[in-house]
């Protein structure tokens, strides 16, 4: 079953508990130490477009790419009334094209961790130093093995607000590091008036099965260089230390490597 269909619809109001203004200024203070001050950037794994909207405050043109569609529209809708340009493009990130190259890639809330395959991880690695400009910026986070292991898998998280509800069961396998977890979603009909005897109202029940990976620093790494990039450093998050044996999540920094042949644009 497809992921972020009908939760695209809560998505936000689910993910009010995020400090997106804290999370962009730490990744905007990446790129500026990297030397990416203006110019062009990509997210990869855009969603409704909360990072986004950030970084183009920030002074930065965005482009954003999604593979889903409704999480896109509702991204769409928010650009229409901001009018402030961010392109948005339907395409999943192991197949992503761009009409040029741009100063940088960004991707945060965990959207690599969807790649569940090396290869594929290394072939996105391989297509963003396609898109990059010489010496360009690649810069992702992760969910870290740790965190599966022992915040996530085998745990059940529910949530209810007033429209809606949801219940997360995590099933985490350490042989594969593949995260499964099962999203059951309530939702209020907004069409049905609730009768007298029932306050409440008709709520529907979607169902959506996500998966992740857990990929260890050195498997990281080893993706990256085999994809032509240099990787350069990472970091425990929102901070500029080390990784630590408990880092729960990680940013990673690249640089895009000069290929033999590449055509900048």
């Amino acid at each position: 079953m497809d992921a972020y269909t009908t939760f695209a619809e809560v998505y936000d109001q689910y993910m009010d508990n995020v400090p997106y203004d804290a999370w962009c200024s730490y990744l905007a203070e990446l790129l500026r130490d990297y030397g990416v001050n203006e110019g062009l950037v990509c997210e990869l794994g855009c969603g409704t477009g909360n990072m986004t909207e950030r970084l183009a405050d920030a002074g930065y043109d965005m482009i954003g790419i999604d593979n889903s569609a409704d999480m896109l529209a509702i991204a769409m809708e928010k650009a229409a009334e901001r009018e402030d340009g961010i392109l948005y493009l339907c395409q999943d990130m192991r197949e992503f094209e761009l009409y040029g190259t741009v100063s940088a890639i960004v991707s945060v809330c965990d959207s690599m961790n969807y790649i569940t395959d090396p290869e594929d991880l290394t072939e996105v690695f391989r297509l963003c130093n396609n898109y990059l400009e010489a010496q360009g910026i690649l810069i992702f986070d992760l969910n870290t093995v740790y965190k599966y292991e022992k915040k996530l898998g085998q745990n059940i998280f529910a949530e209810n607000r007033e429209d809606s509800a949801f219940i997360w069961e995590n099933e985490y396998d350490p042989e594969t590091r593949i995260n499964e977890y099962d999203l059951t979603l309530f939702i209020r009909d907004a069409a049905e008036e609730p009768d007298e005897d029932e306050e409440e109202g008709l709520f529907r029940r979607f169902m959506e099965t996500h998966y992740q990976r857990a990929y260890s620093l050195e498997e990281i790494r080893s993706c990256l260089e085999e994809a032509g990039m240099e990787y350069i450093t990472a970091y425990d998050a929102f901070t500029k230390e080390a990784p630590r044996p408990d880092s729960e999540r990680i940013y990673v920094v690249a640089r895009e490597k000069r290929q033999e042949g590449k055509l900048y644009l």
